[in-house]
């Protein structure tokens, strides 16, 4: 009788550690860290295809996070994706011939969108766009290329 107690609440301690585990990680995962401040600028990019970018993604230069997504949205008329980012406003001197790229974190993690500098001398600012981007890579179009260039390879 206290072999069954002592597994029964080894069982039960185990399960609560758990369900304490998981609730650690959905807090640290859910990306607490808005940039909130009030010297913020917004700027557009235009993209064919976004991929699975969602509001709240991180916008990073040089692998540092300055902003975030904070909208995207169709343009019926362009037949494009217009994705607004809100960048923090310590970071007012990016040349406003850099480019957007939307990157994947790792093989399948979730997607954001990365600013490389260019080099002119005027800045982007409130309002303005993007003009250089470079769409999502999109996993499911390599894999149907890769498997047509082998199949066509082979007769």
């Amino acid at each position: 009788m206290k072999k069954t107690r002592a597994v029964e609440l080894g069982t039960g301690l185990f399960a609560l550690l758990g369900i304490g585990a998981l609730f650690f990680l959905t807090t640290q995962a859910t990306g607490g860290d808005d940039f909130s401040g009030k010297d913020l600028y917004s700027v557009q990019a235009r993209f064919d295809n976004v991929g699975s970018l969602k509001p709240r993604a991180p916008v990073s230069m040089s692998g540092v996070t300055i902003g975030r997504v904070t909208n995207i949205e169709f343009d019926p008329e362009l037949l494009n994706a217009v994705v607004t980012l809100s960048i923090d406003g310590r970071y007012n001197k990016i040349p406003d011939d850099s480019d957007a790229t939307i990157l994947t974190a790792g093989l399948l993690g979730s997607q954001y969108v990365g600013l490389q500098a260019g080099g002119s001398d005027v800045y982007l600012e409130d309002g303005s766009e993007v003009l250089f981007t470079q769409s999502a890579i999109v996993l499911e179009n390599l894999i149907g290329k890769f498997l047509v260039g082998n199949s066509s390879d082979s007769e």
